[in-house]
């Protein structure tokens, strides 16, 4: 099991007492399977995300990522754990106007210690994946919003991690766009086996995951397959 929320209770203080972002929350999320997270603003899913990245301790529960239960480690060790295992996407691209598409991922594996030479043949790899292998010297205005959010998911992959963590991926594209970039996430998740939980607001992209759960006032609940993946052939171009 890659990712594995157990029991997970988290609440922030609201002036008057403890707020409950988060209660009692299980969720299980094998290799090679995505899980999209769902439900209104305020209903606790990025507070979810937070969680499962580490970036927030909760009152109680545990957190184990790639067979490493966080509440035993101190914060280096919780350091190199989120670099080398934890990739996230994040809502808006975030990338450096200085550098190209293929340094923005270079800087990921600097960050982890990497050689680099072997970095810069790993970023072209994955930008060849994600069917931006003719932008990698292209700096970020010289791309596209759809083409930024594939650097963005390639960026997120550069250190093999085994959780993939996606905010919002799909809110700054339209429909067909958004709808190439779900696509890309199945088909890198299932190729490379890692665990991804993907947040989203557009329901018209269920179709394209494994399993979808939705959060309601801080409670989780797994909800019905819609029926039917979409195409796991990636497309090379948005």
């Amino acid at each position: 099991m890659n990712l594995s929320l157990t029991d997970i209770t988290l609440t922030y203080p609201d002036g008057t007492g403890r707020l409950t972002a988060l209660d009692q929350v299980s969720l299980e999320v094998p290799a090679g399977t995505v899980v999209a997270v769902v439900g209104p603003s305020g209903s606790g899913k990025s507070s979810l995300l937070a969680v499962a990245a580490t970036l927030i301790t909760p009152d109680s529960g545990s957190v184990t990522v790639a067979g490493r239960e966080t509440r035993t480690l101190g914060p280096g060790a919780l350091a190199e754990l989120r670099r080398n295992h934890i990739g996230v996407v994040f809502q808006q691209p975030n990338l450096l106007p200085s550098l190209t598409a293929a340094e923005q991922l270079q800087v990921m594996a600097h960050l982890a210690g990497r050689r680099p030479r072997h970095a810069r043949r790993r970023a072209l790899e994955l930008l060849d994946t994600v069917g931006l292998s003719q932008q990698a010297d292209r700096r970020p205005h010289q791309l596209s919003g759809g083409q930024r959010q594939r650097v963005n998911i390639a960026r997120a992959l550069m250190n093999e991690p085994s959780v993939l963590l996606v905010d919002e991926p799909t809110s700054a594209l339209d429909q067909e766009r958004g709808a190439a970039v779900m696509n890309l996430l199945v088909n890198l998740t299932h190729e490379r086996c890692t665990a991804t939980v993907v947040v989203t607001h557009d329901r018209s992209h269920l179709r394209a995951v494994d399993r979808t759960a939705e959060v309601h006032d801080g409670r989780l609940a797994e909800l019905p397959p819609p029926g039917g993946l979409i195409s796991r052939r990636a497309p090379t171009t948005t």
